[in-house]
Formats: structure tokens, sequence, C-alpha cells
């Protein structure tokens, strides 16, 4: 086994290997000593570890490789005893794998030195804790907001491409959003044609009525419904049958998840509603409750970031490229840090390029100007607009300002002069 030269140090580091049900622990003394043991993931394993670490008179550092969630009752614990907790990325933890062992195979132990090499050339981040930080509650909202979304994009699919497809495929063209929520009640009421033109066009109108709200032309809309009911080529199956009752489920189901959603986002307001942070967010164009929800969420306290390019670097922004010899690669996105936070500045990107007049969408028009038609080009607008809103929700945060539209477009070296809000 290759054998992992000691730096010298004054601290006890110690390297954990994360499991579900055991961990596996090394421990490296200043003077070059190790022992291997492992731990269970109970209350007493942990305290047997933590005792036993800060017995030994040295300062404990101790480094994991972040393990689905399986991490975090662990990380806590340590850090709430005084000891000092760094994450090993799992990438990192691959690649030197490789190469000290010079072979692919993996096991606990050779995990457990893999991340004791990475901590002593200090290539471990620092662990903030979302408990310790006072970060926990906006990180599970965000998380169980996302849940409800990607559960409520499941079931919408599954009504367009499969129940409506099959009973009533005519009435899709009505719905134009996902938020179309009147056509979900519309169709709880009717779900199969029989079910509407088994009375009169004026008894349909009258008995649904209610339902679309308040629309322009409402009476045309609804007699056009129950004209397409007419000449149909949904699959004739009765009204009271199991395959329309599962349809209604569906459709039930789609409108709990999104009163689901509705509250999640109100509550999310609520809870933020005196944090100055995301009050200075939704000064920016395009960031929303949700966006600023998501963003507070998955980065925690943004001043922890001392310049904008390591912000950019936690989320993915950074750009990286291959180089060997003549040859070099474009200069891409490395997408190595948080997807969640690329995602949400790339929905808040997309929501200030709709606006009628900001920064952000100057930026967009001036980057596609070459070529307004190219969409790969459009897409890497949309790119740097969401990596420069990055930069400015940083900015904003870290000196504790609100956003100026067109600030930064008359500081010294932009190279423009443009007069805005």
């Amino acid at each position: 086994m290759t054998k992992i030269m000691p730096i010298t140090s004054e601290r006890l580091l110690v390297a954990i290997d994360v499991a579900k049900r055991s961990h596996d622990v090394l421990v490296r003394w200043p003077d070059g000593r190790t022992r291997t043991f492992k731990v269970q993931s109970k209350r007493d394993g942990f305290e047997g570890l933590t005792t036993y670490l800060l017995e030994q008179g040295f300062s404990v550092k101790a480094a994991l490789e972040p393990t689905g969630d399986y991490h975090r009752s662990l990380a806590y614990w340590l850090a709430s005893k005084g000891i000092e907790v760094h994450m090993a990325s799992s990438l990192a933890c691959a690649r030197v794998r490789e190469a000290i062992f010079n072979s692919w195979d993996k096991h606990d132990r050779k995990d457990a030195r893999v991340i004791l090499y990475l901590m002593e050339h200090g290539l471990t981040a620092p662990f903030h804790d979302p408990l310790l930080s006072g970060n926990h509650d906006l990180q599970e909202i965000s998380n169980t907001y996302q849940q409800i979304v990607q559960a409520r994009s499941r079931c919408y699919h599954s009504l367009v491409n499969h129940y409506i497809q099959l009973y009533f495929p005519e009435i899709e063209r009505f719905l134009h959003a996902s938020r179309s929520e009147w056509l979900v009640r519309f169709l709880i009421r009717f779900p199969v044609p029989s079910v509407i033109t088994r009375v009169t066009k004026r008894r349909f109108v009258k008995s649904a009525w209610k339902i679309p709200g308040r629309k322009v032309a409402k009476e045309r809309l609804l007699e056009e419904i129950y004209e397409l009911a007419e000449e149909s080529i949904g699959l004739p199956v009765m009204p009271e049958s199991e395959s329309v009752r599962s349809f209604r489920i569906q459709l039930e189901r789609y409108l709990s998840l999104t009163v689901l959603r509705h509250d999640m986002e109100l509550r999310a307001d609520q809870v933020l509603t005196t944090n100055p942070d995301y009050q200075r967010l939704r000064t920016i164009p395009g960031i929303g409750p949700v966006v600023a929800l998501m963003v507070l969420a998955e980065s925690g306290d943004l001043r922890r970031f001392p310049h904008h390019k390591q912000y950019l670097n936690y989320c993915g922004f950074n750009l990286s490229a291959f180089q060997s010899g003549q040859s070099k690669s474009r200069y891409r996105l490395s997408k190595r840090g948080n997807a969640r936070l690329r995602y949400a500045y790339w929905l808040a990107a997309n929501g200030a390029i709709l606006q009628r007049e900001n920064s952000f969408r100057w930026k967009y028009e001036h980057y596609i100007r070459k070529d307004p038609g190219d969409a790969d080009l459009k897409r890497k607008a949309r790119t740097a607009v969401a990596a420069k809103m990055a930069r400015v929700a940083h900015a904003l945060i870290k000196r504790e300002s609100d956003y100026r539209g067109y600030h930064e477009a008359g500081l010294p070296g932009s190279g423009t002069q443009l007069v805005g809000p």
C-alpha cells in the first residue's frame, strides 16, 4: 500500500469516511502516528469519538466526504464540540484515490486515507453547519418547496401527456400555462366529453359559468368547449368508470400540490420579511420571493466570501478550459459548484431580461446583437446575465446596499454611459 508521508502539524487530524450505519475513522497525531477504528452512527458512538479526540491534548481538525445527508449529524456533533470540521470533495477523493493507489479500487479504509491526504495538503473546504449558522430552516423550506414543485410538474405532465390525450385531447389548447388551475377545476367537474354533451349548450354554459373566473368572452369560451366536446376523438369511457375516477384523483392531486406550493411561497415570504439580506435581494430585477429564498438557503451568509470570484466558484459560474501543448479548448462553465444556486440565478436572469428596462436586459441585448436569432448565443447570453446576477447579489449583501439600476454602467472603465431608473 502506498505510504502517505506526514506533514508536520500541531493539530490532530481526523479523516472520516461516512456511511449510513458506521463511519471509518483515521486519526493522525502530529508525530505521524495513525490509528483507524469504526464509529457507530449512534449517540454513544459520537460521544465516545469526541471524548477520545479531545482527550489527546491537541486542537482537532476533522474532514468528511459528504455522503447523502448521512454526514450532517456527525458534522453537527463535531462542530458543536468545538472541533474544526472540513468537507472533502467527492470528485477530488476519486481523482486522488486513483493517483496515490494507482487503481480505481475503492473501500472505506482507502477513502479515509484519501481524505487525510486532501486535508494534509489543504485541499478541503470549511463546513458551515446550517443549524449552527441559523440557516437550517431556510434550507428545509427551500428543499420542501423544490420537492413540491417537482411533484407538481410530474403530475402536470402526466395530465397533459396521458389523461387529457386519452379522454379529451381537444381541451389541451386551453392549457396555456402550468398555472391554468381553472381548467383543472373544470376537468374535475367535466372530465370527459360525454358529461358536457349530455345537456344542452345553454345548460352547460350556465352550470360551468363560475369555473373559468373573470375571463374576457367567457360565454364564447364555454360554447367553444361544448362544440369541441361534440367533435371529440377521446376514448368513449363512462363517466362513472374507474378510469375516469383515476383521472379525477390526478386532477385533485395537482390542485392540492398547487395549494401547497402557494402556501410555501407565503410561508417563505413571512419567515424572511424581517431579513435585511432578503429585502436587498428583492430589489434586484427578476428576483422574487422564491428565488431570494433559494439564494439565501443555498449560499448561507454571502459575506463569508471575501471576493465575488469565490462566490462565483461556489455557484459554479467560474470558467475553465483544457490546455495541453498547443491544444487549448474554449472556456466554458466549470459547473462544479452548487447546482441549485445556478438554477436560482438562471431563473432570475430569465425574469430580468423579460422586463422592459434594466441593466441585465441591456447586457443580454448587447451580448446577442451580433446575431439575435442564434439560439446558442442566446443561451450563452442568459448564462452571462445569471453570472452577473450572482455578482450583483454578492455586492449588495456585502456592502449592505439596495440595487440601483444602471449604476454599474456609469462606473469608470465600463465603456457605457446609460441613464436608467
